[in-house]
């Protein structure tokens, strides 16, 4: 997650030494005669017996038979000691080897337990589904202009909305020849390599993908002067100046897809992010680092009125319905 502080990860564990005893049968007596060989390393009394170290003490001072000390003077408890009291009692019963057998299982099962793996990130905790996109094959086809290798950034930590500033009264069905007339216009006339939204949502809440690359992806866009990098952009099919109606279906078309871009880097959409300008001519001068909202309108980075005053006064609902997506509280 980028909230507006940042992020932070937390662990812990821990645990102690219990005092029971477990009752092993013996084996055959030429069993114990070669237990009773000595150990390379261990210590020897005046007579040249192996003699079994002391341990080290516990709480109290009372020894831990076995235990030893680590750097510093910790003391070390082996696993066997750290095995609860009842489970230790059931492999009491057990014949000797069985028993060791499953005293190792049961201790490694402790260890485990206690070095369990790292707890999820912001990004796993707080992450939508990735809404149904139709590909740019679909509404483009054949009619692709030749064009550079598309250009990726690491992730995506905000998303700009825009209006397409085209006709409102479309019928649904007609909207992929929409967007070829708006690629054209942007590849045409104005010499663009490629449309310059990312995505393309209209007023019945189907989504486009719009510039080549990947949808799942985090490709660098044209869509907003000096913030194309770490962004996506996303377009609503119309225009939206004060007073014209917009649609819910297309507000929650670009929460849904915004909740999805902005989980991967565990953005949320109600706070704001870091951006550094690569352009003067957006609002920042190049190099500077502006506070943005993660879900902003156009205007937020380049002096302009998109995505107009109807759209940018739904942007509060866009965030707060993207944030319920990706499952954040309140």
């Amino acid at each position: 997650m980028v909230p507006p502080g940042g992020t932070a990860h937390v662990a812990g564990g821990a645990d102690a030494p219990d005092s029971g005893t477990m009752r092993v049968f013996r084996g055959p007596r030429g069993a114990r005669r070669r237990r009773a060989a000595p150990l390379p390393g261990a210590a020897r009394g005046r007579d040249g017996a192996a003699r079994a170290s002391g341990g080290a003490r516990g709480p109290g001072g009372a020894r831990v038979p076995g235990a030893a000390r680590g750097p510093g003077g910790a003391t070390r408890v082996p696993a066997a000691a750290r095995v609860p009291g009842p489970v230790r009692a059931v492999l009491g019963c057990l014949p000797g080897l069985a028993a060791v057998l499953a005293l190792a299982l049961c201790a490694s099962g402790v260890e485990r337990a206690a070095t369990a793996g790292p707890r999820q990130s912001a990004a796993d905790r707080y992450t939508a589904p990735r809404p149904t996109v139709v590909p740019r094959s679909v509404w483009l086809g054949g009619e692709a202009r030749a064009q550079p290798p598309p250009r990726y950034d690491d992730e995506v930590l905000a998303v700009f909305v825009h209006h397409t500033d085209t006709p409102n009264g479309y019928d649904c069905a007609d909207v992929p020849a929409i967007l070829r007339g708006v690629y054209s216009g942007q590849t045409g006339g104005r010499d663009w390599d490629d449309i310059g939204y990312n995505f393309v949502v209209d007023r019945c809440g189907t989504i486009y993908e719009g510039r080549a690359g990947g949808i799942d992806r985090a490709v660098t866009g044209a869509h907003t002067q000096g913030f194309n990098h770490r962004t996506t952009g996303i377009a609503a099919l119309g225009t939206f100046t004060a007073g014209v109606p917009v649609p819910d279906a297309l507000t929650d078309a670009i929460a849904a897809l915004a909740a999805w871009k902005l989980g991967g880097a565990g953005t949320d959409p109600r706070g704001k992010v870091r951006l550094v300008s690569s352009n003067g001519l957006s609002r920042y001068a190049a190099g500077a680092t502006a506070t943005l909202p993660a879900v902003a309108g156009h205007d937020e980075g380049y002096q302009t009125s998109c995505p107009g005053e109807a759209l940018s006064a739904r942007l509060p609902d866009i965030r707060n319905t993207a944030a319920r997506l990706q499952g954040r509280p309140g």
